[in-house]
């Protein structure tokens, strides 16, 4: 973990309610995907985790939902510094991802996926990529995930574009080795029972601290509770402690 301050180089709007923000500083903490940044905002007691969707050398992209009072002012900041945490959470491990993973992405659980998809296609592998939103004004990077070089399908549960339904509805015509997976909880059930593979289920959980001080984020395993922040986000299908 490591406090930095970053610039703010773009702060630009994907949907009505989606942001992607470029900031420029040290990124040398952020050395796996599915990891997330921990942000300061003036005037608010708590920092603001978000998932880190892109990192190179010194510049680093997030995308956030504006949900509530402090996303709404990260969407109206169009230059100036944030005090950031950065290189927090375990990340996916691309190692037992076998020659074909499948991702699996519902609404502003996409973004990890991004720097995912990135670093396994770089190591050679087949990479197919399921995105799932309401409707078709939520969609968001889709053609970046084509530009990467994976085969992608989207699906909206109102039909309105793309496969109707939910991402396990598009499942059933994909051969894949492993499944990464990042959204709302009720997906990654989902997912989770009808995974015919194994793989690494991202969570989303209201977080304190971000770095494991705080204890308020801890959930129950079937090895024992486990904080999502500093033992996760990123859960092996096998320790989710989820009935079938």
């Amino acid at each position: 973990m490591k406090q930095s301050i970053f610039q703010i180089i773009e702060n630009t709007p994907l949907t009505d309610s989606v942001y992607k923000m470029r900031l420029a500083g040290d990124t040398s903490h952020i050395t796996a995907p599915g990891q997330f940044v921990n942000i300061q905002l003036d005037g608010f007691y708590l920092r603001r985790p978000i998932s880190v969707c892109d990192c190179e050398s010194g510049t680093l992209t997030i995308i956030y939902k504006v949900v509530g009072k402090g996303t709404d002012a990260m969407s109206r900041m169009k230059a100036g510094a944030l005090d950031i945490l950065s290189g927090l959470g375990n990340g996916y491990d691309t190692s037992l991802s076998g020659d074909a993973p499948l991702l699996l992405g519902g609404g502003v659980g996409v973004p990890p996926l991004y720097m995912l998809a990135k670093r396994l296609i770089a190591e050679g592998k087949k990479v197919s990529v399921i995105l799932g939103f309401n409707t078709k004004s939520e969609i968001f990077y889709e053609e970046e995930f084509r530009a990467l070089g994976a085969d992608v399908t989207v699906t909206t549960v109102d039909g309105s574009y793309g496969i109707k339904g939910f991402v396990t509805d598009a499942m059933a015509e994909k051969s894949y080795t492993y499944v990464y997976t990042c959204g709302p909880e009720p997906m990654l059930k989902a997912i989770w029972r009808a995974s015919a593979t194994s793989g690494q289920f991202s969570f989303e959980e209201r977080m304190g601290c971000g770095f494991g001080a705080c204890m308020g984020c801890s959930c129950k395993t079937v090895t024992g509770y486990k904080r999502i922040c500093k033992d996760g986000p990123i859960m092996y299908k096998e320790e989710i402690a989820w009935e079938k």
